[in-house]
């Protein structure tokens, strides 16, 4: 048995804040649990409140930031963890590249329309960037680069938390049916 064989799979959200990457992520970790993997998270939020404090939200930084969390995310899937990142990661050389660490990755893009986005704002960014308190909000007035060819997009504002994860699981399924 190869190294690829006994590898994790890297399940990267990416897409706008608001979509709903981190509530997806959360569910679908749950039901890869139950199924008996290893699995976790690694969160954007998260990783930038802990691992990487001094970077700001700059294109240099948040290239920096995906780079860090592709290695971490290599280094557990090598290791037969399943990870789910759940990452805006707007630019699409650096999640490529982060991406591309593991060998097992799939990339799905979740996706809102921008009204949608700003009726969740959980955290208020957008309200902020509206009243014009901050700028370079990714998808508002700082570009997201959807993915080229991501394995697959959820419209999160078409189908509920158990559809999105159960859309998910399936997609999954069928990878490792036909790998």
């Amino acid at each position: 048995m190869t190294q690829t064989d006994n590898a994790g799979r890297l399940i990267w959200l990416t897409g706008p804040s608001g979509a709903g990457k981190s509530t997806i992520a959360k569910a679908l970790r749950g039901r890869i649990a139950d199924s008996g993997r290893r699995v976790e998270i690694l969160d954007g939020d998260e990783i930038r409140e802990v691992i990487s404090p001094e970077l700001g939200f700059s294109k240099e930084d948040r290239n920096i930031q995906i780079d860090r969390i592709g290695y971490i995310a290599s280094l557990l899937t090598r290791n037969g963890v399943d990870v789910i990142v759940s990452a805006i990661s707007p630019y699409r050389q650096s999640r490529d590249r982060a991406i591309s660490r593991s060998s097992r990755s799939f990339e799905i893009l979740v996706s809102a329309p921008l009204e949608v986005l700003i009726d969740r704002d959980t955290k208020g960014l957008y309200g902020k960037a509206i009243r014009g308190e901050i700028t370079g909000l990714t998808g508002y007035d700082d570009p997201y680069e959807e993915p080229i060819g991501s394995h697959l997009r959820v419209d999160s504002h078409r189908l509920s938390l158990d559809e999105a994860v159960l859309l998910i699981e399936e997609f999954l399924t069928l990878e490792v049916a036909n790998a």
